[in-house]
């Protein structure tokens, strides 16, 4: 593996590629961090064991799993997923496990993003994050793959979303936040996305989720599902703060267009009820320092938007709401050539993410 620190994807060749394009692969990170995942984790390792077995069923899977828990890892999952021992500080490959890039000749690198836990020393949520911001490159190694080395630049995986054609989703809430690069103005961020994602168009929704930790990711409120497509998360219920909330990011979506000159088709993807955590999931949980991880009533950022695309397949999460079915419609209705899987996903979600956020594609290559 090489460590190129002198040019930049873009010139190089290289892009990202759309989540909707074929894979090779994905990459998960099996849970153990008790003050994420309440009473040991093991509801949460029966989410990630189903959730990893739909995604299998479409294509390869590596788990990576710490020391202790390898062979709790090995024993939970069929043969044909891949477990590696590798030690991580939690369980979100999304927003720490490289990003990869692809070329016209087929050949896939990765980007080594830094992480600083959603916000560092100003609003990050948990500390140290060291063993994190390692994974990127514990994983170009493993694959064999170079990487891009960014580490001075703060951003992570669920924080970007792309068409493949050159447009770039973000969220102002989450890119613009003190706690990821303050030093850089908007048009400096806008700069490096341009640089080492290769697009020409960025983006910019107003906010994310209601009550997200991660400052607004945007792969929680919208996401592309074909170039010039995009599904929002929605709701009618004007007496919810999410409706102002998704009502500004469709007025946003509407008056733009992507970086082909395409007007966005907006598709509304309904949300469920508002979903809080209940006191006894807090009694499961530790505390984080001398601070509770949560607390009873807590709304959670519940969203249909979270799916994660693989090759044959949506996987998407479920909340035991009278909305699953019609989301699930939606989305079979936008991917006619993909199964929608759908997996009950509240012990994810009080961990404070759900099926995109723990999950990372690895594009196809030669």
């Amino acid at each position: 593996m090489k460590i190129i620190k002198d040019t930049t994807p873009a010139e190089d060749g290289f892009r990202m590629p759309a989540e909707y394009e074929r894979h090779h692969g994905c990459i998960m990170i099996f849970p153990e961090r008790a003050d994420s995942w309440q009473y040991g984790g093991y509801a949460a390792r029966k989410a990630f064991v189903q959730i990893a077995e739909a995604i299998a069923a479409s294509e390869s899977v590596t788990v990576c799993a710490g020391a202790g828990q390898y062979d709790n890892a090995r024993a939970l999952l069929p043969d044909h997923i891949r477990v590696v021992e590798m030690s991580s500080n939690d369980a979100w490959a999304r927003d720490y496990a490289p990003t990869f890039v692809k070329n016209d000749q087929g050949q896939i690198r990765g980007i080594d993003w830094g992480f600083n836990a959603w916000g560092g020393l100003v609003d990050g949520l948990y500390f140290p994050w060291d063993k994190d911001n390692q994974m990127a490159r514990k994983l170009c190694d493993l694959l064999g793959k170079d990487v891009y080395d960014k580490r001075d630049f703060i951003l992570e995986g669920g924080s970007i979303h792309v068409d493949g054609e050159g447009t770039c989703m973000v969220t102002e809430c989450c890119l613009l936040s003190k706690g990821r690069n303050p030093h850089l103005s908007r048009e400096e961020i806008e700069r490096v996305l341009r640089q080492y994602l290769n697009v020409s168009k960025i983006l910019w929704l107003p906010f994310g989720i209601y009550n997200d930790e991660t400052n607004g990711h945007i792969d929680n409120i919208c996401a592309f599902t074909a170039p010039g497509e995009v599904v929002l998360a929605w709701t009618e219920d004007e007496g919810d703060v999410q409706y102002a909330i998704s009502r500004a990011c469709l007025a946003y979506l509407e008056g733009e267009a992507d970086a082909k000159g395409r007007k966005l088709k907006v598709h509304k993807l309904p949300l469920p009820k508002p979903v809080t955590i209940t006191e006894e999931e807090c009694m499961g949980l530790d505390a984080c320092g001398d601070e509770p991880t949560r607390r009873p009533g807590e709304r959670l950022a519940a969203s249909y938007v979270n799916f994660y695309i693989a090759n044959d397949r949506i996987v998407m999460p479920g909340f035991g709401d009278p909305a699953d079915r019609e989301a699930k419609e939606i989305l079979q209705g936008l991917f006619p050539d993909r199964e929608v899987v759908q997996i009950y996903t509240r012990d994810i979600l009080i961990g404070g993410g759900n099926i995109h956020c723990i999950t990372q594609q690895i594009p196809d290559f030669y």
